[in-house]
C-alpha cells in the first residue's frame, strides 16, 4: 500500500538551530512517536527501535534511517526501512528548511513509502489519518525542545 505525506510546519528556531536538531538522534528519540532508541551505526546512518500503535494494532518494529544530499543548513534527504510485528515499510522523504521571520523557520517536508504486511490492512484512509496524526505529535514534541529550559537554570 502506498502513502504519500507532505506539508510544511512552523518551528521557533533559527534555521541552523533546527538543523542541528534534526540531525541530532537524542532529540529525535524523544520528538519521534513510539522510538524508544535510536542509534548511530555510520555516519548519517541510525538503528531505530520503535513500539507504535495504528488503530487497534500494536507492535515492535526495528529500522534504519539514512540521511543523503545534506546541504546544511537547508536540506537533506531521509531513507527509512523496517520491519515488525505490524508488518514492513520504507519509504523517503526530503526537507527543506527556510527562515520564516522573527527567529522561526518552516520545515516543508515530501515524502512516500510502501507499507506491507499486518498494518497495510487497516485500509488507506486510516493509515493516511494515523500518519497525519504522528506527524502532528513529531512538531508538538520538536517545538517543545525550543521551548525546554536551558539546562543547568533553575526552574
Amino acid at each position: 500500500m502506498k502513502l504519500d505525506i507532505g506539508g510544511s510546519e512552523t518551528v521557533p528556531a533559527s534555521v541552523q538551530q533546527l538543523w542541528v536538531a534534526l540531525n541530532d538522534p537524542v532529540v529525535l528519540t524523544r520528538c519521534i512517536p513510539g522510538c524508544k532508541t535510536m542509534t548511530e551505526t555510520a555516519p548519517d546512518s541510525y538503528k531505530v527501535e520503535m513500539q507504535l500503535r495504528v488503530a487497534a494494532v500494536g507492535g515492535s518494529f526495528e529500522g534504519e534511517i539514512a540521511l543523503s544530499d545534506k546541504e546544511e543548513p537547508k536540506s537533506c534527504s531521509i531513507k527509512v526501512s523496517g520491519a515488525g510485528t505490524l508488518g514492513h515499510g520504507n519509504g523517503t522523504a526530503r526537507f527543506d528548511i527556510e527562515p520564516d521571520g522573527d527567529g522561526s523557520s518552516k520545515l516543508i517536508y515530501k515524502g512516500n513509502g510502501e507499507i506491507g504486511g499486518l498494518v497495510a490492512g487497516v485500509g488507506q484512509r486510516i493509515l493516511s489519518s494515523v500518519s497525519k496524526h504522528l506527524i502532528g505529535r513529531f512538531f508538538v514534541a520538536l517545538r517543545k525542545e525550543f521551548e525546554a529550559p536551558v539546562h543547568g537554570a533553575a526552574e
